[in-house]
């Protein structure tokens, strides 16, 4: 699959690379050869951009060997973590080096960083960019923990005036803050009540203050896990008007609807929240026609106690959905119901998140690029044990349910990942090739 459509070819691998896409029947100089099965298709391996490994500092709740041993499984080769949930966050150089640090041992697929942007770190944004991010997260909200503090409406213009001077990427967790103080607090384990707690309000003028900050400062943004299909004709309008933006949603906001959420499964909770069934059609219309540029995991994991399932209290248990390893069937499973094609996945999951990223020679089987495939049998079908997943906890609500599109097999740098071999990935730094 490769050029945007799926075609039969031979692909010639050298030092890493794809060094050449010819017709199937074509004759190759090679070293080794490997034909797929009937039943199995190539792909580019996926680059997720939107992941909390949480490492160093909270490798309780996962870490960058069972995190990157996920993606691998699931036909992921490349990762960008968050600045939160590790411990320091990654707002300052140091940071960012004692996480490179931390990974550099365990990384069984390749691994980017984002800085954050908090309180009172404008000063070392430029320094970070300097660094190799690939830009700065922010919240506008509480983040879930203290140490990764949210910006206001000032904080908010002045780190985006400094980031637009060098030309760097902000990427928004969009809820705005006092939408959520006036809402009806969750209480318990009625998951109505957690949904009335995150209106769509909250996240429809948070995307609204966003847009209108970047056309102020001529910031380039993104906008996290889309969730409220209400904002994406304030996203289309914006881009129409020459606003730099851009935006993802995930696999649970696709797969998932608040009607059919028992009370009590806080398994499911995540911020913003899964919304109904109409609104998650109106996010694959959103995908349909561009208005939403791709789709990532925001793996957010955590302990199971954490999750409060004795009490499924909502109101209490972390927020966050483990997923890195199934997104790729998740979408496809449901991607295919609605009439899409393998090519688009490839362009939601790979070809896009590596755009966005700058990650220039990722996410497409073209010459030049890394040889980072993956091997999916687009047909078969399995059911979701979260106790056999690569994830560090096993809690997820994807457990039991079937999904279609098995990965057989992913390669790293035209090599297949071992997980029992020691660990091959790079880490990558913004703008390299």
């Amino acid at each position: 699959m490769r050029g945007g459509g799926e075609q039969a070819a031979a692909i010639g691998v050298r030092d890493g690379r794809i060094a050449v896409v010819s017709p199937y029947d074509a004759e190759l100089d090679a070293a080794a050869d490997l034909r797929l099965a009937d039943d199995e298709v190539l792909l580019p391996g996926l680059v997720d951009s939107h992941v909390h490994v949480n490492d160093p500092g909270r490798t309780d709740w996962e870490g960058f060997t069972s995190a990157t041993k996920a993606a691998a499984a699931g036909g992921v080769t490349t990762i960008v973590d968050m600045p939160l949930n590790s411990i320091p966050p990654t707002c300052d150089v140091p940071a960012l080096t004692l996480k490179r640090k931390t990974a550099e041992t365990q990384a069984y697929v390749d691994v980017g960083f984002w800085g954050g942007a908090i309180p009172g770190n404008v000063p070392d944004l430029r320094p970070l960019h300097e660094a190799g991010v690939f830009g700065y997260k922010c919240f506008l909200l509480h983040s879930g923990v203290d140490e990764f503090p949210p910006l206001d409406a000032d904080q908010l213009a002045a780190a985006m005036r400094e980031i637009a001077s060098f030309d760097g990427l902000l990427i928004v967790h969009a809820e705005d803050a006092h939408r959520i103080d006036e809402a009806t607090q969750p209480d318990g384990a009625s998951y109505r009540a957690f949904l009335n707690s995150r209106p769509r309000t909250a996240e429809n003028e948070a995307v609204q203050h966003v847009v209108d900050l970047a056309r102020e400062t001529g910031c380039r943004v993104h906008i996290l896990h889309v969730s409220s299909a209400e904002v994406l004709p304030l996203l289309a309008k914006a881009r129409a008007d020459g606003v730099r933006i851009s935006a993802e949603t995930c696999p649970h906001y696709l797969s998932f609807d608040a009607e059919d959420i028992p009370d009590g499964a806080t398994q499911y909770k995540c911020c913003p929240p899964i919304r109904e069934a109409a609104n998650r059609e109106l996010l694959w219309d959103g995908l349909r026609d561009g208005t939403i540029d791709q789709i990532v995991s925001d793996h957010s994991p955590s302990t199971i106690d954490l999750k409060h399932l004795e009490t499924g209290d909502f109101g209490t248990a972390w927020g966050g959905i483990a997923s890195l390893q199934l997104g790729l069937s998740a979408i496809w499973t449901e991607a295919r119901r609605r009439g899409f094609t393998l090519p688009d996945v490839v362009r939601w999951m790979a070809e896009a998140p590596a755009d966005q990223t700058g990650l220039r020679t990722k996410g497409r089987i073209e010459v030049g690029y890394d040889a980072d495939l993956c091997v999916l049998a687009p047909d078969e079908t399995f059911t979701v044990d979260a106790r056999q997943l690569q994830h560090k906890n096993a809690i997820t609500p994807y457990d039991g349910r079937t999904l279609t599109g098995v990965v057989r097999s992913t390669w790293l740098h035209g090599v297949p990942v071992d997980l029992a071999a020691d660990p091959r990935g790079r880490l990558l730094t913004r703008g390299e090739r």
